[in-house]
């Protein structure tokens, strides 16, 4: 085209060629496509990142921070910012302020929330600074191969964590609702009523054929209906709290165990010992400092319960008007939120059953109430819920593993394939020979999830962020945090291991 006739259409010489379209007629003018510099190198090769929702698809950043803009409103970005903070660990926070006491599970709850605000504050800056949306680039950028492979697995060991703890609770729940469902009493060996073999068939039947799939995007959803589900399950804690009386004397306790609790451990816990120390009322005494074996698995379970620093990059890329500070905001306003829905579950479960909380809280209840209708309701919810959720966990560990160890190869079926039923059969064989839900939430909320709250995003900031010295109050703090950090984890490692050996053998209730 001759300079004549860029002026003709009124068009700079100096503008790319390749932004015009031409006919046998005529030209039509496209707006110039960006330079390659401001493209991201980033870019998804695995057909499985396509069309995932982003809350849920942890390795989905095809954008730099400044290139994107962002489309999600503040409050679409608190939903789902909540969507990834709520998960199973509600279900075991009773336990902890069983084995805590009042006071001090509330001085802990604190301190692990506004700890994991932080580590978000960290981590957002680290990526300005960065210049990376991506949890593993990020650590890339900083420590080379060995940060990434440190981000990439604490992050396979956190959805490991998450999909052993939704199938524990298919295990634990699914025998009673069939239970329910068929009218039975006692169970005398049926292998439907057994939660390992449910456990499997499940797997099999429902999670392997929606996990094989390559676009998984709708499965996203069920983040929405898993919180609609815990917060059903918050307003029945509360509501049950005034339903089930605390047998503090002997008709209360005769009148309960020839009702509902005639075959309860926990009735029959209780009935022990009102019958060897009746004027006692020590059981329904709520503690609010206590110290025992179990109190370790507390900070795991807490930190396991808050854990949602994969998910942060992404919410803030999509964050229409994004800046540090708005998203700062969403963070407070659904940790806010979640602290309140913890404290709630936690504290009126507690106060039910105090000291014969079992770890996962939903089994507490069916133990104790039987066929109870909303119980099962709420039973049927989470089973659900989690069922499908757990296809969409296994999504971000698939192609994260894709990505470390093959990410310049074409999609294969058969290694897609290998990679989920892998780590289907990992998973299941944990379930099934792990006792209870109390050593996955401890062991992952001890190693993990204290990575991703306070080791990596510390970690990664000491090193990308250059324009403070290492002697500013930032620096200082970052330090002293990723010290922290480092204690926490082994110091709750070490006493979850000791705790192990020395009650070696025991079913873990």
């Amino acid at each position: 085209m001759t300079k004549a006739e860029m002026g003709k259409f009124n068009i700079s010489p100096d503008e790319d060629s390749s932004s015009y379209s031409s006919n046998s007629n005529d030209f039509s003018y496209s707006y110039p496509t960006k330079p390659t510099a401001m493209k991201s190198h980033y870019v998804d090769m695995d057909p499985e990142n396509q069309n995932f929702l982003l809350e849920s698809n942890l390795g989905k950043k095809k954008y730099e921070t400044e290139y994107h803009p962002g489309t999600t409103s503040f409050g679409m970005s608190v939903f789902n910012l909540s969507n990834a903070i709520v998960g199973s660990g509600i279900l075991a926070l009773s336990y902890a302020m069983a084995n805590t006491g009042i006071a001090l599970f509330v001085i802990l709850l604190i301190f692990v929330s506004m700890f994991s605000l932080y580590s978000v504050h960290l981590l957002l800056k680290t990526a300005n600074e960065g210049g990376s949306l991506l949890y593993e680039q990020l650590g890339l950028k900083a420590f080379g191969l060995a940060g990434k492979l440190a981000a990439s697995g604490s992050i396979t060991m956190q959805n490991i964590g998450a999909m052993s703890s939704y199938l524990f609770i298919v295990k634990y729940e699914l025998p009673l609702v069939i239970k329910a469902f068929m009218n039975i009493e006692e169970s005398t060996g049926e292998w439907y009523l057994n939660g390992d073999y449910l456990v499997i068939l499940v797997s099999l039947l429902l999670i392997l054929p929606l996990s094989l799939l390559k676009n998984l995007g709708y499965l996203g959803y069920t983040s929405g209906f898993s919180l609609l589900c815990m917060v059903f399950f918050l307003i029945v804690v509360i509501w049950k709290k005034f339903q089930i009386p605390c047998p503090m004397d002997h008709d209360v306790v005769n009148t309960t165990l020839n009702g509902t609790l005639t075959h309860s451990a926990i009735a029959t816990t209780v009935a022990t010992a009102v019958v060897q120390n009746f004027t006692s009322d020590d059981i329904c005494t709520p503690k609010y400092f206590i110290l025992n074996s179990q109190t370790v698995y507390a900070i795991p379970i807490l930190t396991f319960s808050f854990v949602c620093h994969p998910a942060i990059l992404p919410i803030y890329e999509e964050l229409k008007g994004r800046s540090r500070r708005r998203m700062m905001k969403v963070s407070n306003v659904s940790f806010f939120a979640m602290f309140l829905m913890y404290f709630l579950a936690a504290l009126f479960g507690y106060l039910t059953f105090y000291g014969n909380v079992e770890p996962e809280l939903l089994h507490t209840y069916s133990e104790v109430l039987g066929t109870d209708v909303v119980l099962l309701i709420v039973r049927l919810a989470v089973l659900l819920a989690v069922t499908l959720t757990v296809p969409v966990v296994i999504f971000p560990i698939r192609s994260s593993i894709t990505q470390l160890l093959c990410a310049s190869k074409e999609f294969s079926w058969v290694r897609h394939c290998l990679i989920t039923v892998s780590l289907l059969v990992f998973t299941n064989v944990l379930v099934i020979f792990v006792p209870t839900i109390r050593d996955i939430f401890g062991f992952i909320g001890a190693s993990a999830a204290a990575m991703l709250i306070f080791i990596l995003p510390s970690a990664f900031y000491i090193k990308l962020v250059k324009k403070e010295p290492m002697k500013s109050v930032q620096k200082i703090g970052a330090i002293l945090f990723l010290l922290a950090g480092i204690l926490v984890m082994t110091g709750c490692m070490t006493l979850i291991i000791l705790d192990w050996t020395h009650n070696f053998g025991s079913d873990g209730h």
